[in-house]
């Protein structure tokens, strides 16, 4: 395909706009993108660690124990691997898996910023709708129940109890 503004040269640059709910698309490329501003100047380079820094707003000056400003000389660093926390916000990953511990009380805030929790909860999609959804809110509803009868709160265990048995219902049918 060539590119609809010169017409010399092929639209390898693809980019979607969507302005008060209006969308629109364009394919154009390099030279004419440049020139119609569309495109970010990637001159400085394009990293994924620099996209991540500059999404978690990567503060290195973290000290072991708490998200203050550390000390000068502190240096919250991994026993396994040795990656401090300033190697991993320059190169956007781990060395090992035991940096997920050391560093976990500086991720926890960052995932929690990002994905709203720090728990995975996983997703079922739509066009698998059915026995594991139904399995998926059985366990919660056990688990609802258990708290329930711990908290001594016997009439909402009754009723949670009544809805694990209908749903093991649907799903011995």
């Amino acid at each position: 395909m060539l590119c609809p503004e010169c017409g010399k040269r092929p639209a390898t640059i693809h980019y979607t706009k969507i302005v008060n709910g209006n969308k629109t698309e364009q394919y154009l490329c390099e030279v004419c993108a440049h020139e119609k501003g569309e495109m970010p100047n990637l001159e400085s380079g394009f990293s994924f660690q620099k996209l991540l820094s500059s999404f978690l707003n990567f503060d290195p000056s973290f000290s072991e124990h708490d998200s203050r400003p550390a000390m000068k000389g502190q240096t919250l660093r991994c026993p396994t691997c040795g990656m401090t926390y300033n190697q991993f916000g320059k190169f956007g990953r781990f060395g090992c898996s035991d940096c997920y511990v050391t560093f976990r009380t500086h991720l926890e805030p960052m995932l929690r910023r990002i994905h709203g929790h720090t728990t995975h909860c996983g997703k079922i999609p739509e066009r698998t709708k059915g026995e594991l959804k139904l399995r998926r809110r059985l366990e919660q509803l056990k688990e609802k129940l258990a708290h329930k009868v711990q908290a001594e709160e016997f009439e909402e265990a009754a009723k949670i109890r009544d809805q694990i048995r209908a749903l093991q219902e649907q799903l011995e049918k």
